[in-house]
């Protein structure tokens, strides 16, 4: 079996995943659907072959061995950068490498609020999430805000990454790129003197715990433009998942920290267009106005959704909304719509025209 020849299946049919698993056929993800490719099952000697090709080096060996799990950037010279995680299942090994674009686009070709992503562009301090299940462009709308920075500012940013995914050249800002495990051993280590490196802007790959989530709001504190990512569906459930971090007797504090640091969440959910050219992105955008950073600070998270509801007039637009709008411009079937709906009676009310 030639992993190049799967390589290349899955950049020219613009697959986001490759998965390979012994005794079953390579399958890709297109469209945000797996499909069987058109390849004989994985052998044993097969997955061997594989695994030594992306692993490469020994030391990525070792720590496979050693964790049965390990994230990191394969480079192809003639199909470009993946991302992959190799794992064990009933003791074998099994594969998935997620195909990184190297162009990065804007936020008009991603169909991304175009005015609201520029507006958080501009924020000289505080904390900025993006946020959805994974695989639904957090990471590519992360780059797009990055890239516009790039062009338009002139900033120092860094960018502490598990691993680095989209590389920038520095046009109008000084990009320094850290890789955990390469270039520093854990978030936290980096967060450690971060401060000291003198950003403007910083992103973080992905926020885990306590300690990393503590860093980030004190590099907040201190001046910094701080840009992260979750795995969470929704503004309202963001913020919990923040403040849970914490024990009980520190909530109200870090209630308090956020209320005055949080400049704004956009949540991302990619659903397929209806022509079948791709996915297109469904998105609720929360703008921190005073009255949603009065209700963090009280503790009132759950009332913040209406105000998401109603806020079009601050540039906020709740998913219900987004996916109405994608229904009735008939660019997404109403089914797909309605099953990523937080709320399906809600929707059904909203496409019969009641609100």
């Amino acid at each position: 079996m030639e992993i190049k020849k799967i390589l290349r299946s899955v950049v020219e049919s613009e697959a986001s995943d490759l998965y390979l698993r012994l005794s079953a056929a390579p399958h890709m993800r297109v469209d945000g659907k797996v499909k069987k490719m058109d390849f004989k099952e994985v052998t044993s000697e097969d997955m061997t072959i594989i695994s030594n090709y992306f692993l490469e080096k020994d030391q990525r060996k070792r720590e496979f061995i050693e964790k049965q799990d390990i994230d990191f950037i394969h480079v192809d010279p003639d199909y470009g950068r993946f991302r992959i995680n190799m794992f064990l299942q009933r003791g074998t090994t099994a594969i998935v490498a997620r195909y990184v674009h190297s162009k990065i686009k804007t936020f008009k070709e991603l169909n991304l609020p175009d005015e609201l992503c520029r507006m958080f562009c501009e924020e000289a301090s505080g904390l900025f999430l993006v946020c959805g299940p994974a695989g639904n462009g957090k990471s590519t709308t992360i780059a797009s805000m990055l890239e516009y920075i790039n062009n338009n500012q002139s900033k120092h940013v860094i960018t502490i990454e598990d691993p680095v995914e989209y590389l920038f050249e520095d046009k109008k800002c000084l990009i320094s790129q850290r890789e955990l495990g390469i270039d520093v051993p854990s978030y936290t280590s980096a967060l450690k003197h971060v401060t000291q490196q003198s950003p403007d802007i910083m992103f973080i790959g992905n926020i885990r715990d306590e300690a990393t989530m503590k860093a980030a709001i004190t590099a907040t504190e201190l001046g910094t433009f701080v840009m992260t990512t979750f795995h969470t569906v929704n503004a309202v459930q963001t913020i919990i998942r923040i403040v849970n971090f914490f024990p009980p007797y520190l909530h109200d504090e870090v209630r308090m920290q956020l209320s005055m640091i949080l400049r704004g969440v956009v949540s991302i959910r990619l659903l397929p267009r209806i022509d079948g050219q791709g996915r297109v992105p469904a998105f609720e955008t929360m703008v921190v106005t005073p009255t949603i950073a009065r209700l963090i600070r009280e503790g009132k998270t759950r009332e913040i959704q209406s105000y998401i509801d109603e806020g079009e007039i601050f540039g906020m637009k709740s998913f219900k909304r987004s996916l109405l709008d994608l229904v009735k411009a008939g660019i997404v079937d109403e089914n797909d719509a309605r099953i990523s709906a937080d709320s399906k009676t809600d929707f059904d009310l909203g496409i019969k025209g009641v609100h």
